[in-house]
């Protein structure tokens, strides 16, 4: 319980912000590019699909900074 909290934590840090907006500013867009750019030309985006479209950018964010978090608690252990 304690390591998700630190991780929590981290989705804040300073730190590991400005990699992970960038991380997924370009992962999202070649996502929401997959998946729904036809839906978005076609103008046939719902409410469903911008959810799925927040999910997109949030995971890769979200895995950014769990990496980056997972990395330091290595380093500091040694």
């Amino acid at each position: 319980m304690k390591i998700f909290k630190e991780y929590i934590l981290c989705l804040f840090d300073k730190e590991f912000i400005s990699t992970g907006l960038r991380t997924a500013l370009f992962v999202g867009s070649l996502l929401f590019l997959i998946n729904h750019g036809l839906a978005f030309l076609r103008g046939q985006m719902n409410f469903e699909r911008w959810i799925s479209v927040l999910m997109t950018y949030l995971m890769p964010y979200l895995v950014n900074v769990y990496g980056q978090y997972s990395y330091r608690r290595k380093l500091s252990k040694h």
